[in-house]
């Protein structure tokens, strides 16, 4: 509790409360406790378990995104070194650019595997994670689309990925999409992010496709390429040299 670092006038919320250990400790310290459950049998398992107990009146059950302080959780080892490699390591991903830009992380301590019944194969290890202030300005959707096709193909260099025909293709139906409705400016953002497509390179967040190497994608090369807009492809390598 110590290391968790809540203050008095904190509300926990709770995410994945199991069988309700962790929330008898919480509540015992005189903290409300909202928990979210999707599984609907465990949150009747909970509400059993404090029902007519001093504690009862501090617990609420809800499924949604409250803004935060604040964020402790519980993760497997591999999740935390991946959000704490630097970049060339081999499990830098989507997860560790994410998790620098929008975030601070720390580590508290460590959850070995024995600790659980039945115990997992891998240890784990519980972070805190507070969001930063002020929270850096992007285009959350055009971001996300633009790292799913950075860590599409693990083994494929960036010079690659972005001389391939799709990408280039796709870049420039976005930004032409963008590119008409600021200029018609008769659409709000949302509507903007709505248009925009990365859909063909899936949503992997964290994971990064094995590149088997029968990728049946043409690169565009610095010369040729009439099958996408000149005037696109010259920019996309441009920023590529």
């Amino acid at each position: 509790m110590q290391k968790v670092g809540i203050k008095t006038t904190d509300v926990i919320v709770e995410i994945g409360p199991g069988t309700g250990n962790l929330t008898k400790k919480l509540l015992e310290a005189d903290k409300k406790v909202i928990a979210v459950k999707i599984d609907p049998r465990m949150v009747l398992e909970l509400q059993r378990r404090f029902q007519g107990t001093p504690h009862s009146n501090r617990l609420t059950l809800l499924n949604h995104h409250p803004v935060y302080r604040a964020a402790i959780i519980m993760f497997r080892e591999r999740i935390c070194y991946e959000t704490g490699c630097s970049p060339g390591d081999k499990l830098y991903c989507r997860l560790t650019v994410n998790t620098r830009l929008h975030p601070r992380v720390f580590h508290l301590l460590k959850v070995g595997r024995n600790n659980f019944r039945p115990p997992p194969k891998v240890d784990s290890s519980v972070v805190r994670i507070e969001p930063r202030k002020p929270r850096i300005k992007v285009k959350q959707k055009e971001s996300d689309g633009f790292l799913q096709i950075c860590f599409n193909r693990k083994n494929k260099t960036l010079g690659s990925i972005f001389r391939q025909k799709s990408v280039i293709s796709l870049l420039e139906k976005n930004y032409r999409t963008v590119r008409a409705l600021e200029l018609g400016q008769e659409d709000s953002l949302k509507e903007v992010d709505a248009k925009m497509d990365f859909s063909s390179f899936g949503d992997n967040q964290g994971m990064e496709m094995d590149d088997d190497g029968n990728d049946d994608e043409m690169e565009v090369e610095d010369g040729g390429g009439d099958e996408v807009q000149s005037e696109f492809k010259d920019k996309v390598l441009g920023v590529l040299k």
